[in-house]
């Protein structure tokens, strides 16, 4: 699933290279998304291209290509490629993309278990582009999630280390678009990027707070911040 800046940008090339055979420069991709400045193209271009769905040529100015289209635009390319969803992870702020593994096969849970999708990994730290894709599934006690729909984020970054949540942790989640001050959540800044932090709610605008005295306070007016849901438990494997 992508985001709906990251489906925008795809459809804004495809259009671009249909009408003229030539990408669109950062500057009209800018302009066209809305947005203030050319690095948030580039974060942009980055996750399309760790997902699978565009291609940068090199040593050629502006080379873009279009891989594939989601199946939602396009589903007989999809098909007759083969290709599903397999996105490459971001690892650290923007680091570089490692190659999508296959997922591992795991032994059906016990009937005390819970299936949990484990969703890619988030951001303690800078936020990272927002990824959503299943990318293998863990089994949970079911005692200890409650009730509701939950996933799990594999976490990186230091931010929150007061909070007991370490760089390498894996988090799960209770899906969820609202929480209290105070709760630690899966936070999606602008419908681009998403970090894990602790919720203060200041009158019409939304503080997230680091559990690390290295990390600033960011505050975010009314809008800019969906609750994508709350921590509930989380593992560590020595």
């Amino acid at each position: 699933m992508l985001t709906r800046k990251q489906h925008e940008l795809l459809l804004f090339i495809h259009e671009r290279l249909k009408e003229t055979g030539v990408p669109p420069s950062f500057d009209e991709m800018k302009d066209a998304l809305d947005l203030r400045s050319k690095s948030g193209i580039h974060r942009l271009i980055t996750a399309l291209e760790e997902r699978g769905f565009i291609r940068r040529l090199p040593n050629r100015a502006r080379a873009l290509e279009i891989v594939k289209l989601p199946e939602s635009v396009a589903p007989g390319l999809a098909a007759s490629r083969g290709q599903g969803f397999s996105p490459a992870v971001i690892e650290g702020s923007l680091g570089k993309p490692r190659p999508a593994q296959p997922a591992p096969s795991l032994p059906e849970p016990a009937n005390d278990s819970v299936a949990i999708p484990v969703m890619g990994r988030i951001a303690a730290g800078v936020p990272i582009e927002a990824i959503q894709s299943h990318s293998h599934t863990i089994s949970m006690p079911a005692d200890l999630l409650g009730s509701g729909d939950h996933y799990a984020l594999e976490v990186r970054g230091d931010s929150m280390i007061e909070a007991g949540i370490l760089d390498g942790d894996t988090v799960v989640i209770r899906r969820s678009d609202a929480a209290d001050s105070g709760d630690i959540v899966v936070a999606l800044i602008d419908d681009e990027e998403a970090t894990l932090k602790r919720l203060r709610k200041k009158g019409a605008s939304v503080a997230l707070e680091a559990a690390n005295p290295a990390y600033e306070t960011r505050i975010f007016g009314p809008g800019r911040v969906r609750i994508q849901g709350k921590l509930v438990s989380l593992f560590r494997r020595y």
